[in-house]
């Protein structure tokens, strides 16, 4: 079965366009790479995937795509297929991408009414060698999402999509894997929306620089710093001026991706958090709502 392979990006419709490009060109370590009336897209310093972030000028703050890729072209016209049999609405039929970077793919509404797109012959940029206290991400670790049916996101996930259970927290919260990386989607509860966006960093020592950087310039730690069991990443939360989450992740696990069993984590003190000695925790992060742009096709 074809299936999706990596994270490409985020795209983000924001109503203080100004704000969130500066957060991220000049405090969270991202590399403008293309822009255009209201629109910008934004790159890694230590990956040579196209861009990792786009920003749209809107009316509203929301999520307007959630970029995921496959192998090949054939693969993309097989997923495509594969989310057509499972009844989601197409966007966009497979054909060559407009904007920056180009690729072929097609646009989607996952069963919860959130935007995505898949693609493969995207153009590649160069990256560099990345060195320990940089402190500025290398990639996108991985997406957290909330489903209002999360076994049947599940589902979703790794029948249509490819995905398979990394892990569980309890019986609600799930992570999947889409190569070695022990997860880059995960699901909580709640209504259709976002959770959050982490970066890997290359050390522990450039998430904790980062996140002092991003607190002399006036972003605060929302939650962290902290060691999660599943995964067994550290994190560290913040917020950007339009209110996504935001994560500052390292050392997350590897794991075989054909053959790594998934364990169940029951709940306890220290587990989302083996340290214990961070601030803040899920409390303190963004409420999940409903994100307003659920099944409305973005302008681009």
């Amino acid at each position: 079965m074809s299936r999706v392979t990596e994270i490409r990006y985020v795209g983000y419709g924001v109503e203080n366009f100004d704000a969130e490009r500066k957060f991220y060109a000049e405090d969270w370590g991202l590399v403008e790479v293309a822009s255009s009336d209201g629109l910008a897209w934004f790159k890694t310093h230590g990956h040579d995937e196209h861009h990792v972030v786009r920003l749209h000028k809107s009316g509203t703050n929301c999520v307007e795509v959630i970029a995921l890729a496959a192998d090949t072209r054939a693969d993309v016209d097989a997923l495509h297929g594969q989310v057509a049999a499972a009844g989601c609405r197409i966007i966009s039929a497979p054909g060559t991408m407009q904007g920056p970077g180009g690729g072929y793919g097609f646009r989607f509404f996952s069963p919860d009414g959130l935007p995505f797109e898949i693609s493969a012959e995207v153009a590649r940029l160069d990256k560099r060698n990345m060195e320990r206290w940089e402190a500025m991400p290398v990639k996108i670790s991985h997406i957290v999402l909330h489903s209002p049916d999360l076994p049947a996101a599940v589902r979703f996930f790794t029948d249509v999509l490819g995905f398979r259970v990394s892990d569980w927290l309890g019986d609600f919260m799930c992570f999947l894997r889409c190569n070695s990386a022990h997860h880059r989607v995960a699901f909580l509860p709640g209504p259709p929306c976002l959770n959050h966006v982490a970066y890997d960093m290359l050390t522990l020592d450039d998430m904790m620089s980062g996140a002092s950087r991003l607190k002399q310039s006036g972003t605060d730690l929302r939650w962290g710093p902290g060691r999660h069991t599943a995964g067994n990443n550290t994190f560290s939360y913040f917020c950007t001026p339009a209110g996504f989450a935001v994560e500052y992740t390292a050392e997350l696990e590897e794991v075989d991706f054909d053959t790594h069993e998934h364990k169940v984590h029951a709940p306890a003190p220290r587990v989302m958090d083996q340290w214990g000695i961070g601030i803040g925790g899920p409390q303190t992060m963004p409420k999940p709502a409903p994100d307003p742009c659920l099944f409305q096709p973005a302008e681009v």
